[in-house]
């Protein structure tokens, strides 16, 4: 004989305080859970959409990031002499020669962080077209000028049109603001690429080339011709949006590692607390469960019930932390890229895999909590409960 779903229903509703309670302890839990995700797949989501699946990266191999890439003046050569690379409506080749370099800002609300300075080629707005100026003007390629991501542009200070930053014994002033769907490039400041060179004596090595193919179906045949030459075995060819994504993926596991470890903690009181909940439910009505067991309910319809109880207890607090985490997105934060060293600017992200693993950890926590009282109250003696009464 089943116990009607209603049941576990009303006494859901009736046990108010000890469920609203659990309930929240479950629901700081999930938030937490979910945040670490959303913080984690944010990056992931930035850094991913720096990078363009139509566009190769060159860079030495085994480094670790950009800056610690070097790319001299020979081999830029011989790479440009490689087949299928697109020339543009000028017919130059479509290839932007980035030095990049970290700089040193202070932040608006105290402190200092490192910034990204890349040089860029005047090929890199066919390259890069989610670039966009959104105030000011565009960087002259003879003068000692820079835009600037707006997201650099609202944490740092001397970071806004008109202002001037000193770095390389010079001051480079900021001539223009712009914006790139919320890539990693708004955490970042473009100048000429020769104008950076110059400034840090570095002749005509830069860090990184990027490039544009005349058909993306050529890239297994640029990769073999690029690969065949000897004198480029230093150096590797990527898609540049796959290197973002490798880019990304230490940082985003160490904060995903790092908040299921602290949530995992957390976890244990809420699990505690759902335990302590339920065994009260079954102390409370250990004449109730006697009823049902003389008037023919089986064990396991009312073990059924109490776990059913903890499932549905843990599920509304799940949705309710999600509810909350959800308003997360409207956020952006900032932190350290490992590989670059520099300011990275994200939002937290939601994504369906991020709500189905926050509810199943909920429900995990559930059942941790509901399955021993459950047990409990399904083996009552009928006729010791019955005399509980």
């Amino acid at each position: 004989m089943k116990i009607p779903f209603k049941y576990t229903f009303r006494n859901f509703k009736a046990r108010k305080l000890t469920a609203i309670i659990t309930v929240s302890g479950i629901a700081m839990v999930v938030f937490v859970f979910a945040a670490a995700l959303m913080m984690a797949y944010g990056v992931e989501k930035t850094l991913v959409s720096t990078g363009s699946a139509e566009n190769i990266k060159i860079l030495r191999q085994s480094s670790q990031g950009e800056i610690s890439s070097i790319i001299d003046g020979d081999t830029q050569n011989i790479i440009r002499a490689l087949p299928h690379i697109a020339k543009g409506n000028d017919g130059n080749l479509l290839i932007s020669a980035e030095p990049v370099v970290i700089i040193n800002l202070a932040i608006k609300n105290g402190g200092m962080s490192n910034v990204t300075v890349r040089g860029v080629s005047q090929p890199v707005y066919q390259l890069r077209e989610q670039v966009k100026l959104v105030e000011g003007r565009l960087f002259n390629p003879s003068l000692r000028e820079l835009i600037v991501g707006k997201s650099i542009n609202s944490k740092f200070e001397g970071a806004q049109i008109g202002s001037k930053v000193k770095f390389a014994g010079d001051n480079w002033e900021i001539v223009g603001l712009f914006e790139a769907d919320g890539s990693g490039f708004e955490s970042e400041m473009w100048g000429d690429s020769q104008q950076l060179l110059n400034a840090f004596n570095r002749e005509s090595s830069v860090s990184t080339l990027t490039l544009k193919l005349d058909d993306m179906a050529n890239f297994e045949e640029f990769k073999r011709a690029f690969e065949t030459d000897k004198r480029l075995k230093e150096f590797e060819p990527k898609i540049e949006q796959k290197y973002f994504e490798e880019q990304s993926e230490i940082l985003a596991t160490f904060i995903r590692v790092l908040g299921i470890f602290i949530t995992v903690i957390f976890s244990f009181g809420a699990t505690i607390g759902a335990t302590i909940t339920m065994y009260s439910a079954v102390a409370n009505r250990t004449v109730e469960i006697g009823t049902m067991r003389s008037l023919g309910f089986s064990r396991r319809s009312i073990l059924t019930a109490f776990l059913f109880e903890a499932l549905l207890t843990s599920l509304v607090g799940g949705i309710i932390g999600l509810f909350i985490a959800s308003f997360l997105q409207f956020f952006s934060i900032s932190t350290l890229n490992w590989n670059s060293f520099s300011e990275l600017a994200f939002s937290f992200s939601l994504s369906p895999s991020i709500i189905i693993s926050s509810l199943i950890f909920a429900l995990v926590m559930g059942v941790l909590g509901g399955f021993f009282p459950s047990v409990r109250a399904a083996r009552l003696n009928i006729v010791k409960a019955l005399r509980a009464g």
